[in-house]
């Protein structure tokens, strides 16, 4: 049997030994084994391989392929991502090592700067009164900005200066946040199999993902993944993505971070501009990361305690939003847009997303459920709280993280988890959701993009912590 030219080697799969024994593989000096990987994560780009059993008799090499040939002279042509599929299939005969039950919220960390901004010190109203906010926290300071004065500047050039002191805080704070988290979880960090960092402040290569990893002194194998720009749905995005490591990962135990810090967007106002956007944006942002420990089927007997179920992931882009919010990396930092139509917007589709989510175990009335919501702004909660006709309590949680923390964007609903989670247990009641079962957990950013979790929670006896 001809080998078939390179180019044509991935569409003829050919079949393995017909003798049924195992074959031994060497892979020839050059061979690429980080290759692109198919949804079986095995390689697409076939390359063959040199390989010996004991029914081979006789091997020759055409063109670029080896020509085999077994006992019975049957022509056997294999490529090294065959024989991988084989390999995988012996040793894993029941599917891939998968984990049974869904992935759990383990523990919660937060981490915040010292310097805090008291809303009551600006004179002007819409800081003092208008945002709903009693402080924020925040590491740029009046020293940092005596040091370059023109980042209070209005558009100037600043992106360097704010740079250089992001791709250093960002990591620091994120791993506070981390440190809390892994206290709590009670493990060793060397159980740690997976990092997924994600902010929208710093950009840098090696990445905050590698940053934090090296500050926590983690194992060099943990797999990371870095999540750059997602804005104020991030938080939700760290738990699809940790979700899906968890549960088809037996064993992982996944540590998500996101951190973002004002100073890539912090600006003096304009004389000549009457920019509400940025004076919305200086009113309300802050600085804040929250970490948090995923993984499926908590080990009991070592100390691990579920805190919420991860149910049902969803990501949805509302029709006809992308102007709403939006992010631009210039010269003068991040420049961002805030259409005054968001609280609306979100308001108007939300009750869509509820529907596909709750109708598959039985629920409508939405105020039978807890809220996990990014309180984005005050006007935000508001208005869904007034279109779906929630009680006053369901957003408790969302605005006491904003009146006391800000919008400190991808870390901010893990925050409103965190404070729901403490609260319940606080107030004696019956589960981690505020005395609920089950629950949605709501992240809005840029695009318009909405991210949603079916939560599920867990009952808190007495002595739970």
């Amino acid at each position: 049997m001809k080998a078939l030219p390179r180019r044509h080697q991935n569409f003829a799969p050919s079949p393995f030994l017909r003798s049924g024994k195992v074959a031994t593989a060497t892979f020839s000096p050059g061979v690429n084994t980080n290759q692109p990987c198919d949804n079986h994560g095995m390689p697409t780009d076939s390359v063959f391989m040199r390989i010996s059993s004991p029914d081979i008799s006789q091997s020759k090499t055409k063109n670029k392929g080896i020509m085999l040939y077994d006992s019975q002279n049957a022509d056997v042509e294999l490529t090294q991502a065959e024989l991988k599929r084989k390999r995988f299939a012996a040793e894993n005969k029941n599917g891939p090592a998968r984990a049974e039950g869904p992935a759990t919220v383990l523990a919660i960390g937060s981490a915040n700067p010292e310097n805090i901004l008291i809303q009551d010190e600006f004179p002007d109203y819409y800081f003092r009164d208008n945002t709903m906010i009693r402080k924020r926290h925040c590491h740029l300071s009046e020293e940092h900005l005596k040091q370059n004065p023109r980042l209070g500047e209005y558009m100037v050039p600043t992106l360097d200066a704010r740079q250089d002191m992001l791709v250093v805080e960002v990591p620091k704070l994120g791993k506070e946040a981390c440190v809390n988290a892994i206290k709590e979880w009670g493990q060793p960090k060397s159980n740690i199999t997976h990092l997924i960092f994600c902010t929208s402040s710093s950009v840098d290569m090696p990445g905050a993902d590698y940053q934090c990893a090296k500050l926590l002194g983690l194992n060099p194998s943990v797999k990371r993944v870095l999540l750059y720009q997602q804005g104020c749905y991030g938080g939700g995005t760290v738990l699809r993505v940790a979700k899906d490591l968890a549960e088809n990962n037996k064993g992982a135990r996944v540590l998500v971070v996101c951190c973002d810090m004002m100073a890539c967007l912090f600006r003096g106002p304009s004389d000549y501009s009457n920019n509400i956007e940025l004076l919305v944006g200086q009113a309300i942002f802050s600085d804040g990361a929250c970490a948090a420990i995923i993984g499926a089927e908590p080990v009991e007997s070592i100390g691990e305690r579920p805190i919420f179920e991860l149910v049902l992931a969803a990501q949805t882009i509302i029709p006809n939003s992308e102007a709403m919010i939006g992010g631009h990396i210039r010269e003068a930092g991040l420049i961002f847009d805030l259409h005054k139509d968001i609280p609306m917007l979100i308001a108007n589709n939300i009750e869509k997303i509820l529907i596909e989510a709750f109708t598959p175990i039985g629920i409508s009335d939405w105020n039978s459920i807890f809220w996990i919501t990014h309180p984005g702004g005050k006007a935000i909660l508001d208005k869904v709280e007034e279109k779906l006709d929630l009680k006053k309590e369901k957003f408790v949680d969302s605005r006491y993280v904003l009146s006391e923390y800000g919008n400190m964007s991808s870390p901010t609903v893990l925050f409103v988890m965190n404070e729901m989670r403490k609260r319940s247990l606080k107030e004696v009641k019956s589960t981690s959701g505020d005395g609920f079962e089950w629950g949605i957990l709501f992240g809005f950013g840029p695009g318009l993009t909405v991210e949603s979790m079916l939560l599920r929670s867990v009952p808190l006896p007495t002595n739970y912590y």
